[in-house]
């Protein structure tokens, strides 16, 4: 049973990165809910899991020239630097409170994008 949970997890966390929906959301719930993985190592290991999609989506889109260049500097610039200050942030906080804020923000996402396609539809 675990093999075929890992395995559907995989898959539909491929299949919402390459849709461009953030394929970690489905691999932090399964850690956290299924595999009582901690929520500050799930977040952790999602990024790990992230580096790789980055690194290819970097490149495709590349070779399609698609980067500005010049605007990615200060971007990396700047996610670094957020992301060292919340990782630190995350480490200080209870394990419940960051689970509450990443509920919170699953169902935010979720209503955004569903605004946005209704929006969409309208037009």
């Amino acid at each position: 049973m675990t093999w075929v949970m890992v395995i559907l997890i995989s898959f539909l966390s491929g299949i919402a990165a390459a849709m461009g929906l953030g394929g970690g959301m489905f691999l932090i719930v399964y850690l956290t809910l299924f595999a009582n993985v901690a929520q500050q190592s799930a977040q952790g290991i999602n990024l790990v899991f992230f580096i790789p999609a980055a690194a290819a989506a970097l490149y495709f889109h590349t070779r399609s020239r698609l980067v500005e260049w010049k605007k990615v500097l200060p971007a990396a610039i700047a996610g670094a630097v957020v992301a060292a200050v919340c990782s630190y942030i995350a480490n200080t906080l209870d394990a419940s409170i960051i689970k509450r804020l990443f509920g919170a923000f699953i169902l935010l996402a979720g209503m955004k994008t569903l605004a946005k396609r209704t929006n969409d539809e309208l037009k």
